[in-house]
């Protein structure tokens, strides 16, 4: 098989050609390395690879495991493989390694897939771009000037310049959904407590962040939920199973109309562009088209209440992380040692009383209680996905003059001022994506669907949501969708020619 053929197959595709003895599992990943290779010094999208490793294990996969040989990357923030480095692209935890394979990846594993190596994170997965300060910045396939987002970036950008099929990723406030929206993938976010965490945790950003999958395909998205859906008694949170087959049922028609709401308008007041809108609008026009009733509609949640709730759990959450390296260095932090949004969320947890952390999740069901009222109506509910296209590699990481500025001036600020501190720093990349935190904070599955290219030729998505546990509703919808002219894919990706 000639590499250019690889680079247009899914993982499903792949499998199938293993199966039926086609290729093996060690001839697809020497595909996969030779196009890592290739392309990586490029894009950054991979920074640990296990080659060795992984051709050993290639050698000794169960052909009845049904991924048996696809090639695939984990994200190197809580994706652990025993033996192999976790870093959270954190200079402090830059030679930490592993003790165990994560729960996540053990069904991966006994899925078949052979792991290549670990994806660019931005630092603690804090940020929708990576550039982290330890690994450099990870490049959008698409057009290299620009970012492939965050926080699952590399995996992001290792699958849409044709490394592998479908990559391990997260997201704790929209880290599958915009860079699939960036680099015009298909990213669905499940049902809080539909996939595996730890061991060794519960939760993970109390429940706002889940472990998942980015891929090419509805498809592949859908097998992997059916691998991956689980209730796992140690977790804090559980979902009920899905009786069916997501992969099956995703073909079936829906049974009556759809009765669909659907906004333009930024949740926290900022600018959405054009680009976003007509994202949007295309895919209200071809859902009229399809016999579904769609109506304009808000959702009626205080958008910047739940973002100032979300940053306010995001300083509790890094100041615990930050305490335990603390503990484990037997020393103070100093600035020199995290990055800038770190060390701010540290400084600015150290404030955060007992009270204000539980009033903050307490407005996360609020929010819950609202979308759940308005799905009583309404199957879907749809914005954008990015408010614009992807921002320039450098644009939303401050200079080094910036960070001192920021630095000195939390050092001055009292409790209140500390977090008016922590939307000012974060309010530029804020908008460039304020759509995606709402399912975190409320559990809903939700995902990005490629819809749009740009005059520009860049991806933007589609973010469609839906009530808890209907991941099935929205795999069929984006099955649909994938099938018709809407669905951009990888249509104009110069790095695959396609």
């Amino acid at each position: 098989m000639e590499l250019r053929t690889y680079l247009k197959l899914d993982a499903t595709d792949i499998a199938e050609l293993i199966q039926m003895n086609e290729l093996t599992p060690v001839e697809f990943l020497e595909m996969a390395f030779q196009r890592m290779n290739e392309i990586n010094p490029v894009l950054n999208a991979v920074v640990h690879d296990r080659k060795s490793r992984a051709m050993a294990d290639a050698e000794n996969i169960n052909a009845d495991q049904p991924f048996a040989g696809v090639p695939m990357l984990l994200k190197n923030l809580s994706q652990s493989l025993e033996g192999e480095r976790l870093t959270s692209s954190s200079k402090l935890m830059k030679e930490a390694v592993s003790y165990h394979d994560s729960n996540l990846v053990s069904k991966l594993r006994a899925a078949g897939f052979s792991f290549m190596g670990h994806t660019n994170t931005p630092e603690f997965g804090l940020k929708n771009i990576t550039e982290p300060e330890v690994y450099g910045p990870t490049r959008n396939p698409w057009n290299t000037n620009y970012s492939p987002g965050g926080s699952s970036g590399g995996a992001a950008a290792a699958i849409a310049s044709g490394i592998v099929p479908a990559a391990g990723a997260s997201d704790g406030g929209g880290s599958i959904r915009i860079p699939a929206s960036f680099t015009g993938l298909f990213g669905l976010k499940p049902t809080r407590g539909r996939t595996p965490v730890g061991p060794g945790a519960g939760r993970q950003w109390q429940g706002a962040s889940i472990d998942f999958a980015l891929s090419r395909s509805v498809r592949d998205s859908a097998a992997l939920l059916d691998i991956l859906q689980v209730v796992q008694p140690e977790a804090a949170f559980q979902t009920p199973p899905f009786s069916g087959q997501y992969k099956e049922d995703m073909a079936l028609p829906f049974e009556k109309p759809l009765r669909i709401a659907y906004t333009t308008q930024s949740p926290v007041a900022t600018p959405v562009s054009d680009d976003a809108r007509e994202a949007v609008a295309k895919t209200v026009r071809w859902l009229e088209n399809a016999g579904h009733i769609v109506e304009e509609k808000d959702n009626d949640v205080d958008g910047i209440q739940l973002m100032q709730d979300y940053y306010m759990m995001n300083s509790g959450e890094i100041s615990s992380v930050t305490a335990k390296l603390e503990q484990s260095l037997d020393r103070k932090l100093t600035p020199d040692d995290v990055e800038l949004e770190t060390w701010l969320l540290h400084e600015a947890g150290k404030s955060v009383s007992g009270a204000d952390f539980s009033a903050s999740l307490a407005s996360w069901d609020v929010a819950t209680a609202k979308m759940e009222a308005l799905h009583r109506t309404y199957d879907f509910f749809i914005t954008p996905a990015t408010a614009f296209t992807a921002p320039e590699v450098g644009e939303l990481t401050y200079s080094r003059e910036e960070q001192e500025a920021w630095r000195r001036k939390m050092e001055k600020a009292d409790k209140s001022e500390q977090q008016a501190i922590i939307w000012d720093v974060f309010l530029p990349s804020l908008t460039y994506t304020p759509f995606t935190q709402l399912a975190n904070l409320t559990g809903q599955p939700a995902m990005s669907m490629p819809v749009h290219l740009s005059g520009e030729g860049m991806p933007l998505g589609v973010q469609v949501m839906a009530s808890k546990g209907k991941e099935d509703m929205l795999l069929k919808l984006a099955y649909q969708v994938e099938q018709s002219d809407i669905w951009n894919g990888m249509k104009g990706n110069p790095m695959l020619n396609v």
